[in-house]
């Protein structure tokens, strides 16, 4: 017997990757599958019905430049993640591109800041699900179903979404790709119409960069929810396991579905300034303002529009809990995160236990933040929305999940110089990088400067307690099982 081949040796393999039999059902994605799921993951109908109006208030008529600036930084993003999947394509993600550059202590903090990121964002769209249904009722005077309340919704949507997302990763993936086309399609023939209805105010102005209100204050002050825009761009990178030659796949996944959405973004942008006809204050002071072009566009146009906005939040439920539950149950396989965690379903190879623990704390988050919202009274915003819950617990998601964005991005370079030496470009593997960081900390610094409302005032203290505890927890564990670092990135998705 060949010394590759003994019991003992075999032994030690098994002994370095100990979540090796928990795998996913390997290559059955491929580069549409990945793609169609990130940008559903993305949720266009969804992030720019609530987040454009105020991208309008901050930045004006120029606010389009606002998204194509955001856009520019997440291309920046989208490098540092092709780089790393190009050589070591994980289902970890950030999580094992980190601890392989830093270490095991780094590895445990950042699955706990991306799952904390993570899943805080995910309960904001866990909310709109059941407040956008909501508000279909209402605007067409449903009888009898007008008045439910939204958390019955998100209950009765959360559980088909947990149901097609435990049948498998093909068949969610699909239904997720085919909420996205079908929201794109109706966005696109809506702002085409637009376009053609109100063409006498066709001109250049969202373009100019005189146009900004306060210059690049105003620009700079609607760039966090610019890039909120994107999040779910990472999204095929959680899917490598699942996809066909993912260190090729997932970077022209990554690159593709930014593009589309600046271009879809910008667009969309583009068109609704043209529908206000240039009005900046109606504009901005629209709750939604897309709807209310398609309203005035034709009152067919409206309601497409609106079954767009609730296949968006649904696509973004399923695509983005599909990806990011991986990245919880990648930790748990590796022992970065308890062990139950990382387990698959022993038929259809789903991460059961981690879509459950996604979703579970996302559902804990949205009662605790309801909670807050009866003891504290107007002491926070003073509303039980569904779009009040959507904006708080996005903002405080975007936070961690830039912090981890940033850390990413200062990884890349000591990675490929200690790793892959010969491989090493300074414009991809530095220049980029060192972009992307300068460009991430415009809207930590609006997310996180003094003076803002309450609970937007806590977000940078609950940021840094989640940071300082995720340090502690990490030095504990790591001291407790130093082979830790060991395991970080050891399951390569094509192996």
């Amino acid at each position: 017997m060949s010394e590759g081949f003994t019991p003992e040796s075999l032994g030690a393999k098994l002994e370095v990757v100990p979540g090796e039999h928990q795998r996913l059902r390997q290559g059955v994605l491929g580069l549409l599958d990945i793609s169609a799921a990130t940008m559903a993951n993305i949720g266009p109908a969804m992030s720019f019905y609530f987040g454009f109006g105020y991208l309008a208030f901050t930045a004006g008529l120029a606010s389009p430049l606002t998204i194509i600036a955001a856009g520019v930084a997440i291309l920046f993003l989208g490098n540092t993640l092709s780089e790393f999947t190009k050589v070591l394509p994980s289902t970890g993600g950030f999580i094992s591109f980190i601890g392989k550059t830093f270490g095991g202590r780094a590895a445990v903090t950042t699955a706990i800041l991306t799952g904390a990121g993570y899943i805080a964002a995910m309960a904001s769209v866990i909310a709109i699900v059941g407040g956008f249904f909501q508000m279909i009722l209402q605007n067409y005077n449903v009888a009898g179903l007008k008045s439910v309340p939204w958390i019955i919704w998100v209950l009765i949507f959360l559980a088909f979404a947990a149901f097609m997302m435990i049948r498998g990763i093909s068949i969610s993936t699909k239904l997720a790709g085919f909420f996205f086309a079908f929201e794109m399609v109706i966005m696109v023939l809506v702002s085409v119409l637009t376009l053609i209805k109100f063409h006498s105010h066709i001109n250049f102005q969202p373009f100019e960069p005189k146009n900004i209100t306060g210059g690049f204050k105003g620009l700079a002050a609607g760039f966090p929810l610019a890039i909120y825009l994107f999040i779910g761009w990472e999204n095929s990178a959680a899917l490598a396991e699942e996809t066909d030659n993912p260190r090729k796949n997932v970077p022209k996944a990554v690159f593709a579905s930014i593009i589309v959405m600046l271009v879809a973004y910008t667009f969309f942008a583009y068109s609704t300034v043209v529908g206000f006809k240039g009005n900046n204050t109606a504009l901005s002071s629209a709750a939604i303002p897309f709807l209310s072009v398609a309203k005035e566009v034709f009152a067919v146009a409206l309601f497409f529009a609106f079954l767009a906005g609730m296949t968006s939040t649904l696509g973004a439920l399923i695509a983005g809990t599909n990806s990011q539950a991986r990245l919880i149950f990648n930790a748990g396989r590796e022992g970065l995160l308890p062990s139950a965690i990382g387990k698959v379903h022993s038929t259809r190879r789903t991460p059961v236990t981690a879509l459950f623990t996604f979703l579970g704390l996302g559902l804990a988050i949205i009662g605790i933040w309801g909670l807050g919202h009866i003891i504290g009274g107007h002491a926070t915003s003073g509303s039980m929305s569904a779009l009040t819950m959507f904006v708080e617990s996005s903002t405080f998601g975007t936070i961690l999940l830039l912090l981890v964005y940033g850390l990413s991005n200062l990884a890349l370079p000591f990675y490929y110089k200690r790793h892959h030496a010969e491989m090493y470009n300074p414009i991809r593997h530095a220049v980029l990088p060192v972009l992307g960081i300068l460009w991430i900390l415009v809207p930590l610094y609006y997310l996180a400067k003094p003076g803002q409302t309450a609970p937007f005032s806590w977000y940078p203290y609950l940021a840094l307690a989640v940071v300082i505890l995720a340090v502690i927890y990490a030095s504990v564990l790591v001291k407790r099982d130093p082979a830790i670092g060991d395991r970080v990135g050891s399951i390569v998705a094509d192996e």
